[in-house]
């Protein structure tokens, strides 16, 4: 590890995302748990990138950060010597995830960009991408960890994993639910240890519990006193929750409320539209030299928390100090009816020698049954990534329980193609 005097050098490629700031914020309050000596914004897009870095600047002054900022469009310059590199890109931009939320809609199916038709365009457009950059950051550090961000998290850190890279990926849906669950609990968020289990994006509390792994499981509780307000944020009805006695990640509405969401969906402006007229008002914001904090329009962008998350398993990766955290990491049998080789989203114990997931208990079949297809697709939606080919393609739509009919995967097969022509190399 190159800690040096003056602390850790991490990469975040994908630097010019409006996201950054709430990471910068992180790192510079957070500094003790991880001392960043250098930190570098990677990304292509220099009208992004120096607000941001900018910004950067300005949040680490304000907060007496010794750290010093910089800012590249150079991803060899920028890695060589890197301790962890955090993956937040999106390729295509704004512009693609406009069009995975459009067409698939056209079909009557969900137009969303981490799952269904829209997702697998995601994963095909940055699988390739993803582990280009992985593979010149392991010429230029072999030891530097990879942290992914980037959606569809699992499907790109399997692909990581599965080419053999020191990778973790990452998600702030768990964060976000231990936050919200301690203050309806009126606990300290460290107090709260979620029972999280499944899928990127596909996951269940099947208990909370106080105090650790081995503390009381208070989710009976949560749901008896607090029912309404998580079935409100999840924008499911109260009445399944109380029958399913868990609480779903609100991805989990895609699955449970398909057709509700697709009628929506159709009846109101894209969430993409939605970020891109914020990207340009924060874009705005990040150029007055007089802002030097990360300003209260960003938490509506998304990505709440993301920076305690990305601290803690920085910290753990390379500090080697043992944590427990929700991560993206290979099964390993923890999920007994999958292979090996999936990753699966569980808590994990973290330190130097990476992320070792914690035993689970028994999946519901009812929720075992939508992991074991879902992850059947995500092997289908890799290969269609690392292969090409609308056969491929076609096969992983078919298998995406959110397609499923062979007209509709058809359909849908040729939309992709013809949207994402630009990023498949084999198009």
């Amino acid at each position: 590890m190159a800690m040096g005097t003056g602390g850790m050098k991490l990469v975040v490629v994908g630097g010019g995302s409006t996201y950054t700031p709430e990471l910068v914020d992180g790192f510079a309050r957070l500094r003790d748990t991880l001392p960043v000596g250098e930190l570098v914004l990677v990304d292509p897009a220099a009208d992004r990138l120096e607000p941001v870095g900018g910004l950067a600047r300005r949040i680490f002054a304000k907060q007496g950060h010794p750290g010093k900022v910089t800012t590249t469009g150079d991803l060899e310059a920028a890695v060589d010597g890197a301790d962890a590199v955090l993956l937040q890109l999106r390729v295509g931009g704004q512009a693609a995830r406009q069009r995975d939320e459009t067409w698939p809609l056209e079909c009557g199916c969900v137009g969303q960009e981490t799952t269904g038709a829209g997702g697998l365009a995601k994963a095909l457009r940055t699988v390739p991408v993803v582990l280009d950059i992985a593979e010149r950051v392991r010429d230029a550090n072999p030891e530097a960890w990879i942290i992914d961000f980037t959606n569809p998290v699992g499907i790109v850190t399997r692909a990581l994993l599965q080419a053999g890279h020191k990778a973790v990926g990452l998600c702030n849906v768990a964060i976000g639910l231990q936050r919200k669950f301690a203050a309806l609990l009126g606990v300290a968020p460290a107090d709260v240890y979620l029972e999280h289990v499944g899928l990127n994006h596909l996951t269940w509390e099947l208990g909370v519990r106080l105090g650790g792994r081995d503390g009381a499981d208070v989710l009976p509780r949560l749901l008896a006193e607090h029912g309404d307000a998580v079935a409100g944020d999840l924008r499911l009805p109260r009445g399944l929750l109380d029958r399913l006695g868990v609480v779903p990640s609100y991805y989990l509405r895609y699955f449970y409320a398909h057709d509700e969401v697709v009628e929506e969906l159709r009846g109101r402006p894209s969430r993409a539209a939605e970020v891109a007229a914020m990207e340009r008002e924060l874009l705005e914001m990040y150029r007055d030299p007089a802002l030097d904090e990360k300003p209260e329009l960003l938490a509506r962008r998304g990505g709440a928390y993301y920076s305690e998350a990305a601290v803690d398993l920085a910290a753990s990766l390379l500090g080697g100090r043992g944590a427990t955290q929700v991560v993206n990491v290979r099964n390993a049998g923890t999920l007994p009816f999958l292979p090996d080789d999936a990753v699966v989203e569980v808590q994990a114990e973290v330190d130097a020698d990476g992320a070792r997931p914690l035993p689970v208990r028994e999946l519901d079949p009812l929720y075992a049954g939508l992991v074991a297809h879902v992850t059947a697709y995500e092997e289908l939606a890799l290969e269609a990534a690392l292969r090409g080919g609308r056969d491929r393609v076609f096969r992983a739509l078919l298998a995406h329980p959110l397609v499923g009919q062979y007209a509709y995967a058809e359909t849908l097969t040729d939309r992709l193609i013809a949207h994402n022509r630009e990023h498949l190399a084999w198009a």
